[in-house]
């Protein structure tokens, strides 16, 4: 929206300026919503951050994937409330790529960092004897390096010239993105979703094998090993559920739609995928009980005394 003014019925050019009157700026609820979606997403995930961040006991390389995702999600957070200030404040078209690619590359790490993390529990399962080395903190970081290395390059495609900024009717369901960079990201994400996919059925697969071997040695399954594998199996189908949920409408509406078709329907798909960023924390941070024994710490400053802890892998999910 421009800054400009009218006065109804009258020749602007002929009327003193502190008569104008400026033209009303109509906010739109979506963008609105979207914008408290990210100081929410933004809040969350910096209490994650914080966490992992001042508890000595939280630097296993499972932790340090976590981290990498609250942040990422904290980014994404930040780029929707600077894109409403881009929208309504700002008139600026390099600013609005600025926030187009801190969007693209936040909501990119978001998801690659989903996929190391689903990396990291398959090795813990797949290499158990091995997975707590050095090798494996170095793979970490390895990891963490690259994810952010390319979500950073798929970020800076719109500042770099592809963009839609001279030539509107390129742009996708998301100005100033065209419509060759919005297929390559939707793309990209349904591999890394097959990807992930094959992981957790291995993952299934794998554990399935361990609880068998368990039954066999100890000639019977026990309650607790068969309650243990089934929630593993239930916790898995919720994840990926989720995952596509709210990441699979927005890919293949940018598959086939543009710039031409109805804005509601943009909104529709895009909000369960930003939303997915709320749910990261709670999926991926809050059921661990490090983690939640940091938080009750920090909120209470006492450990509640009906609070038990067990031992937990990488591999739990």
């Amino acid at each position: 929206f421009n800054n400009s003014c009218k006065v109804s019925g009258r020749n602007t050019s002929s009327v003193p300026s502190w008569e104008l009157e400026p033209v009303p700026i109509i906010v739109n609820p979506w963008d609105v919503l979207l914008c408290v979606t990210g100081t929410l997403m933004s809040c969350e995930n910096a209490v994650v951050i914080a966490l992992i961040a001042y508890t000595p006991s939280l630097r296993a390389p499972m932790f340090v994937l976590i981290g990498s995702l609250a942040f990422a999600d904290l980014l994404a957070g930040l780029g929707l409330i600077l894109n409403f200030m881009v929208t309504y404040i700002i008139d600026s078209g390099f600013v609005m790529l600025l926030s187009a690619g801190l969007l693209i590359t936040a909501f990119s790490a978001s998801v690659l960092n989903i996929l190391a993390i689903t990396v990291d529990r398959y090795l813990s399962l797949y290499t158990a004897l091995t997975y707590h080395t050095e090798r494996t903190v170095t793979f970490t970081y390895i990891t963490l390096i690259l994810t952010w290395v390319m979500s950073t390059a798929l970020g800076s495609l719109p500042v770099l010239g592809w963009n839609c900024l001279e030539d509107e009717s390129t742009c996708s369901i998301c100005r100033p993105v065209n419509k060759n960079n919005a297929a390559a990201l939707a793309v990209s994400f349904l591999l890394i979703f097959a990807l992930i996919l094959q992981l957790y059925l291995q993952i299934c697969k794998i554990a399935f094998r361990h609880a068998q071997q368990i039954a066999v040695q100890r000639q019977f399954m026990t309650t607790s090993h068969s309650s243990s594998t089934t929630k593993g199996v239930s916790t898995l189908t919720t994840i990926l559920g989720t995952f596509a949920f709210c990441w699979i409408p927005l890919a293949m509406y940018s598959l086939v739609a543009d710039s031409r078709t109805p804005v509601i329907y943009t909104y529709a798909t895009a909000l369960p995928a930003i939303c997915h960023s709320i749910i990261n924390p709670m999926i991926y941070a809050f059921r661990n009980p490090e983690i939640l024994r940091s938080l009750r710490i920090a909120c209470c400053w006492c450990m509640p005394y009906r609070f038990t802890m067990r031992p937990r892998t990488p591999s739990d999910v």
